[in-house]
């Protein structure tokens, strides 16, 4: 049997080829959030409808596609990412975006098993080539940690490979940091500054926040069995607004819900239904208060 070589090195069969390395790097190293919107992974995601905005008419341009999400740790930067592919999976963007896939990067999980940077950086290399022309949005948190200068990071460096993609349109990146870790690694660089556009996001104030706590509880109550009420929602958000004052809203929030649940339904008689008293002691666990203090 001959075998036809022609067709073998042919730029469609090449394009393929590209197109599986992306595939493969995909499964291995990222998490598919469209995917994972369109599964109902993930609860609703709300109060953000502007920044979703923001994001979309970044990506539609030609020029500088790419999106800084700037805000303190627990704002929701990841969140609005999930926002952005549940409106995909909805089909609640413009048609440009409707086949459009967001990936988050897991740079842990790539850089698990090498040995030298070079190695590194060589198994990112084929997935951006295979992104040539395809509508993948690439998902970076903490991006700050890719620059040369975070001394301290395992991924510096990984910038300068990304850079030649994010010219032209080729690759549409949105990074996530904090305003500090922003202008400490990457305002210093202005050939990787000049190639995204920032978002703020800024915290949520109180009542925010128990809207949002009050939006996602169902997925709470389904997974704990327990009823969550806006009373209790409201001091939940009144009592980490208060007593911790370190953490973002609304991560502290859904955190203190969430442990609170697990609470519940550890103490003997449990009432079905979340109550002040776990919510305290889930609070007086974080902070050292006592929670007849609280």
């Amino acid at each position: 049997m001959s075998i036809n070589f022609r067709f073998l090195s042919s730029p469609r069969s090449h394009r393929l080829n590209l197109m599986n390395d992306m595939e493969e790097f995909i499964e291995k190293y990222c998490t598919d959030i469209t995917k994972k919107a369109a599964e109902n992974a993930y609860d609703p995601i709300t109060g953000r409808d502007v920044e979703i905005e923001q994001t979309a008419l970044i990506l539609l341009q030609r020029g500088r596609r790419n999106v800084m999400l700037q805000g303190p740790a627990g704002v929701g930067k990841t969140a609005l990412c999930v926002g952005l592919a549940q409106q995909i999976v909805a089909g609640n963007v413009p048609d440009r975006l409707k086949k459009s896939r967001v990936i988050e990067l897991d740079l842990a999980s790539m850089a698990a098993g090498t040995t030298t940077m070079s190695e590194f950086h060589g198994r990112l290399i084929p997935f951006l080539k295979g992104m040539g022309g395809q509508p993948v949005i690439l998902f970076i948190d903490e991006i700050h940690q890719i620059m040369p200068t975070c001394e301290n990071s395992s991924y510096k460096g990984l910038s300068e490979v990304l850079k030649p993609y994010l010219t032209g349109g080729t690759l549409s990146i949105v990074g996530a940091t904090t305003a500090d870790e922003y202008r400490q690694y990457i305002g210093v660089d202005p050939a990787m500054d000049r190639r995204f556009q920032t978002i703020t996001l800024e915290v949520p104030n109180d009542e925010q926040t128990a809207h949002i706590l009050k939006i996602i509880k169902k997925g709470y109550e389904k997974h704990h069995g327990l009823e969550i009420t806006d009373e209790i929602c409201d001091l939940i958000v009144n009592l980490t607004a208060t007593h911790m004052r370190k953490r973002a809203q609304p991560d502290k929030s859904i955190s203190v819900m969430d442990a609170a649940c697990a609470r519940e339904i550890m103490d003997d008689g449990a009432t079905g239904q979340l109550t002040p008293k776990s919510v305290k002691r889930i609070v007086a666990d974080y902070t050292g208060l006592h929670p007849d203090a609280l």
